[in-house]
């Protein structure tokens, strides 16, 4: 009797274990970005909508301005499980894979629409490359596009020969050379003195930077080119995900729907109101003239070659996908 009483304890044990509710999951969340940015915004709202569908099962604590991991650490945490969830710029990656950089290629896509049409056809190889590290995506959003600042009018290329151009990786570095101007390596916080000192005489950035730089005390044109919309990912730790009951999951990927939804327009929507800021302050805001539509789209076509270069067949499936669905 005794040892049959022991030999039945694991059981009942295991049981009474399995009757018990799951703990509940609590989530530190690093992301790069402080709370007036509307991406951190949007992940705040992702947040509240995953304990309100979870009924307070899944929380996520959002650590914003890199305050829990710097911005290039954040997806190794993820990766080694430090953090179960993490907001990363997908072109940070680059160095491990070309498809990382496919939505940085200058004048590939140039518009919300492009931007979304390349999205989809790149999505299901930048998840594939993610599963291969024991990484799942949940959504992705694009910063505001890139557009050139000067103090005069640019109206094709040859305006732009000579002169300083502002440069802060590769690609904006060729894409200087390729306008014919002189890439100079300049960090966010230098640009109001590198202007005034005349260090550079122009660059590409978004409104978002424009406006916060008060790039109307150094430049007075904005030629809205969008050159590209770079993304921010939100990724999780696939075995950290996995682990959740099967409604958890899908409520996790039904909030996370929702967030690129409402971040895709909460983008838009940034451009609309920097854009009409930079106006608001004296500059003239304007589209690119023909002639310099059809030049940077040809510098686009050089940058997305060399890109192909090293993203090989992969890559070419990509493009070919994204062409069809324009």
């Amino acid at each position: 009797m005794t040892i049959s009483l022991f030999r039945s304890l694991p059981g009942a044990i295991a049981a009474a274990a399995l009757a018990l509710p799951a703990a509940a999951a609590n989530w530190d969340m690093p992301t790069p970005y402080g709370d007036s940015v509307f991406h951190t915004q949007n992940i705040q709202q992702f947040a509240e909508d995953v304990a309100a569908a979870t009924e307070g099962e899944v929380e996520i604590t959002v650590h914003s301005a890199g305050s829990l991991y710097a911005h290039p650490e954040i997806k190794d945490s993820v990766r080694r499980g430090l953090a179960p969830i993490g907001e990363v710029l997908m072109s940070r990656l680059a160095n491990e894979d070309p498809v990382f950089a496919v939505d940085s290629i200058p004048f590939l896509a140039s518009s919300y629409d492009e931007a979304r049409a390349l999205w989809t056809a790149s999505r299901p190889l930048v998840e594939e490359k993610l599963a291969a590290q024991g990484l799942t995506l949940l959504f992705a959003v694009p910063w505001p596009g890139q557009s050139i600042y000067t103090e005069a009018p640019v109206n094709s290329t040859a305006d732009l020969q000579g002169a300083a151009f502002r440069a802060y990786n590769a690609a904006t570095e060729r894409l200087a050379q390729l306008m014919g101007a002189v890439p100079t390596q300049l960090e966010t916080g230098d640009i109001p003195t590198a202007f005034a000192t005349g260090r550079v005489a122009a660059m590409i950035t978004s409104p978002s930077t424009g406006v916060s730089s008060q790039a109307w005390d150094f430049t007075s044109h904005y030629t809205d080119t969008q050159a590209w919309l770079p993304k921010n990912m939100v990724i999780v730790n696939s075995g950290v995900f996995d682990a959740l009951p099967d409604d958890q999951r899908q409520a996790i990927l039904d909030a996370a729907a929702e967030a690129e939804t409402r971040g895709w327009e909460m983008s838009a929507e940034e451009t609309a109101a920097k854009m009409a800021t930079l106006e608001e302050n004296g500059m003239t805001v304007s589209a690119p003239s023909e002639t310099l539509s059809a030049e940077l789209a040809e510098i686009g076509a050089t940058m997305t070659q060399e890109w192909l270069e090293n993203a090989g067949d992969e890559g070419q499936q990509v493009i070919d996908a994204y062409n069809a669905a324009k």
